[in-house]
Formats: C-alpha cells, structure tokens, sequence
C-alpha cells in the first residue's frame, strides 16, 4: 500500500483543486460531495436506474441508487478521513466522462488504503446513468511485469522459472 509520500505530485494536490478537470455538472458534483462525505448529495447525482459496470469483477457489478447509497454509507463510514483526487478527466465526443482518479484514507483499525484507476460515467440530462468501474487496490509490491507475464501465461510456458513472487492478474 502507498503513503502519502509515494504518490505522484498530481495526485496530493488539494481535492478541491483536482476537481477543475471535472466538467460542470453531476460528476464534479459526486467528487465534490465525497470530498465533504456527504452522503446524500452524491447519491442524488445518480438516477435512480443507475447501472453501475465491473467489468473486472464481473460480480461486483449492480444496478440501482439504493445500492449507491448502500455502498458509500460503509465507504464513508469505514474511512472517516477519505480523500479523493483526480489525476485527470476528459469528455468524449459520445458526451461520456472519463476520469483518472483515485481515493486514499484510513481504515478504523488504522490500515492505510490507497484505491486509484479510471471510471467511465455514462449521463442522462442531468444524472450519471451508468459508469464503468476500473477502480482497483493500489499495490506496492506485486512483483516484476516479467513475473506477471509469466503467471498470466503460465510460467512454464513462457520459459520463466516457477514461484509464487509477486504477479496478479493485470497484464
């Protein structure tokens, strides 16, 4: 897990600042309200329909505010100091928002978390109607791309020697 110390520059800037890549509108409103941890005013930028996408965790994916809702009241609960920040954001010519971001804070039991990725907010009017989540645990170490290549590929047959040390599931 990183610190505070081992994130790139645009990535401690004041929240609030980060934000100004953010469009006008229901996503910079959903930053803003995590920034302030409020809850409900987050909730309220997405419609009621929302589908939310993992598409790398599959099973992870739902639809529906109320699940919104139910996921950031223990996000919000379980990290008192959660912090938010944007590395970098764009609107497509579609008019969907893609956004570089990451959140950092601590646990209640004292554990740091740094989650950091890119989420793709789909909007209807006024309201995020779906986003698809790459949202992932920032590791510290997790072994060589070398390492990795191998595990995906099989270390036999990609002529790397056998091991457990570090690699995961990313390419």
């Amino acid at each position: 897990m990183s610190t505070l110390s081992d994130l790139p520059q645009e990535c401690t800037m004041d929240a609030a600042t980060s934000f100004t890549a953010l469009p006008a509108g229901p996503v910079r409103r959903i930053f803003e309200a995590i920034a302030r941890h409020d809850l409900e005013a987050m909730v309220s930028c997405f419609a009621e329909d929302y589908v939310n996408e993992t598409p790398v965790h599959p099973d992870r994916s739902f639809t529906g505010r109320a699940q919104v809702h139910k996921n950031w009241t223990a996000i919000l609960a379980g990290f008192p100091d959660l912090e938010p920040y944007v590395v970098r954001a764009t609107t497509a010519p579609d008019g969907m928002v893609w956004v570089e971001w990451g959140q950092r804070g601590t646990r209640r039991d004292g554990v740091p978390v740094h989650l950091a990725g890119v989420s793709i907010f789909t909007l209807d009017g006024d309201a995020v109607s779906a986003v698809r989540f790459y949202l992932e645990q920032v590791e510290s170490v997790s072994g060589t791309v070398d390492r990795n290549v191998a595990d995906i590929v099989g270390a036999a047959a990609a002529g790397a020697p056998t091991g457990t040390a570090g690699g995961g599931e990313r390419p």
